[in-house]
This record gives C-alpha cells, structure tokens and sequence, in this order.
C-alpha cells in the first residue's frame, strides 16, 4: 500500500491509498477500527474529491459504480472528532447525565440518591419536551418520488413544517396539504356486499382505499355533474376560488395510521423536500442538546424528579418549577438568534428610517 507523497502529503494523516489496477471497482483499506459509515471518511481520486453518490461502502470496503482508470490513486481519510463540524456547540447526552449526577446528586445536595437511568429517562423526556417548541429540532429529508407517490414517514417524525419540490433552479416550490381526500381502511366485502372476517374473526382489509387510487390516477378530470373542489358555481359563473387550491404545486395529504405522505400525480418522479420537527431522539448519537439549551434541561430534570417523589417539600417543588420556566424562557430568547444588523436591513425594505 503505497504512502502518498508530494501534493497529496495533505492526505497523510488518518488516510490510506490504494493505486487502481484494470476497471477495479472494489477498493479494500486496512482501518482498525473501520469507519462506520459514508459520513465518517472522504475519498479523493488524484487529489480530487468525489461525491459519495458515486460509490458504496461496507466494512472498510469502497465500491464504485463504474471501473477506475489504472494508475489512479484512491485515498480514503478519515474524519477525526475534532474535524466534525458542528459539534462544539451541542452537549451530548452522556455528559449532560454525568453533569447532572455531579452536580445534583449526593451527600448534601438537593437529591441524595437516585439511580442512572432514573437521571438519563427524564433527561430524555427533557429533550423530547424541548425539542417541540424551544431547540432548533428542525431535520429534513429529500427524496425522489417513486411511482407509488408514497413517501416513508422518518422514525422520528413529530409533525410536519413544510414540504416542498425542487425546480431545476434548486428553488423550493411549497406544496400545500389538502383535507379534500384520504387513505381510509378500506374493508372487504362478498358479493352480498357483508364484510368478510378472517378465521379469528378479525374484519379483512384491503392494502389501499379506492379513495387512494382514485386520487392518485395520472389524470383526474372532473365531469359535469361534479363540483369542482375549489369553486362554487352562481349563474354560470366560478366564484369563491380557496388560495390552497389556487396553485400548481401539487397537494398531499398524511397518512399518521400507516406512517405515509401520499402525494398527488403531478409529482410523481419530482425531488422532494420533508422539513420536519423532531422529538430530538433517536440513538445515544442523535440525541444532543445546544449549549444554549443546557440548563434548561438541567432545571426540567430537577423538577421533574422532586415532582415524582413523595416526602419532597412541596415549596421545593415549586421553587424548582419556577427555575425550569425561567430557565426555558432564557433558552428560547438564545436560540432565537436574533440580530439587530439583520433587523434594520429587514426594515431598510419597508422604508423605514434607521438610523446608525
């Protein structure tokens, strides 16, 4: 395995290279431990690097799609912790744990025994709480639409804030959601029209409605006797048009029974974008908490522990409920990330004097 020198010296550190042979498609490096995923190594080709769209990974094992040519160097570096952008201003759960224990916990403090994972469960609950209205939870997912027009709801997922496709310009065209249609369960029926039990006499369902596959046929018309969704009809005449139907973006509706987004047919095939809010967990990874936010979740775990004993002062308790509200306020003034700068320019366009 050769040692990389001259230009590629920058690559030296936490990095391996292999030379390509014949159409070699497969490259296997020797990291102990190996990297866990595409996230956590860059690959450069002659000192370039490339998109992760154009290979795989497993195991220390890099797969592209096409052959190398001969002669290429492929170089696989690693991204140490301290190179992970972003990081430094969140909080990992496990020493926010640690914090809490140290500085709650103990001979002559404010909770003299409790168990770890009593500490760690209202922490994450802490988090979940937080993370609907106080911490930036905000995550999305793009995704092309497959022919089914279903998309997948994230394991995560609390509650939409926008979805959206993108024009070939990367401009995010909202889309809006309608109440017009559903995915119903949709129950089998004989001929007599009764509805048909399974052996345990559970009720049989159908796998889609055929208010589903009515709605997302590619061509929907509308016949004279139906009335269009949007208008009312006076005299011959359409009036009372509803802004939400007013637009050729596309409609969709969710489906939280079966964790599904079902999108109309005008979108089928098109790039799209969830932007959703998060409960903030998921693995011991995921779950961080901003720097901003950390003490507030230090006072919503000592409240919430006192709250669940018995034998607590009652003032205590409500002296702990105050602090968790002041602590939360102070936290949601932070993360605003308001900027004085940013409001005048804003305010520049309203024709506003400011002064400065």
């Amino acid at each position: 395995m050769p040692l990389l020198t001259g230009t590629q010296r920058q690559y030296y550190d936490n990095s391996q290279s292999l030379v390509a042979t014949a159409n070699q498609t497969a490259f296997t490096y020797a990291f102990s431990p190996a990297p866990a995923n595409e996230v956590d190594f860059s690959i450069f080709i002659d000192d370039v690097q490339v998109s992760s769209d154009l290979y795989s990974y497993s195991n220390n094992v890099v797969t592209f799609s096409s052959g190398r040519t001969v002669g290429e160097v492929v170089v696989l570096r690693q991204i140490t912790s301290e190179e992970q952008l972003g990081n430094y201003q969140y909080i990992k759960i496990n020493d926010i744990v640690n914090n809490f224990i140290i500085n709650y916990v103990g001979e002559d403090k404010l909770i003299p025994k409790i168990k770890r994972t009593d500490v760690a469960f209202h922490i994450q609950r802490g988090i979940q709480e937080l993370s609907y209205d106080t911490l930036n939870s905000d995550k999305s997912q793009e995704i092309e639409i497959p022919p089914s027009l279903k998309m997948k709801l994230p394991h995560d997922y609390v509650n939409y804030v926008k979805l959206s496709w993108v024009d070939t310009s990367g401009v995010e065209r909202i889309i809006y959601k309608t109440t017009d249609t559903s995915n119903p369960n949709a129950l089998l029926q004989d001929a007599n029209y009764d509805y048909i039990f399974s052996g345990d006499d559970n009720l049989l369902t159908s796998g889609e409605s055929e208010t589903w596959d009515k709605f997302s046929e590619p061509q929907v018309t509308i016949n004279e006797t139906d009335t269009p969704l949007n208008a009312d009809i006076g005299e011959g005449r359409r009036y009372g048009i509803s802004p939400e139907h007013a637009q050729g973006n596309g409609v969709y509706f969710i489906d939280n029974a079966k964790g599904y987004i079902h999108f109309s047919s005008d979108l089928c095939n098109k790039i799209i974008t969830l932007k959703y809010i998060s409960d903030g967990l998921g693995t011991t990874a995921d779950m961080v908490v901003h720097k901003f936010a950390e003490d507030g979740i230090y006072k919503y775990t000592a409240h919430a522990i006192l709250a669940s004993r018995t034998m607590v002062p009652e003032y205590l308790v409500a002296r702990f409920k105050k602090e968790k509200f002041a602590a939360i306020r102070k936290a949601k003034l932070r993360l605003s990330n308001i900027k004085s700068a940013e409001i005048a320019q804003v305010l520049r366009n309203k024709s506003k004097v400011i002064k400065h």
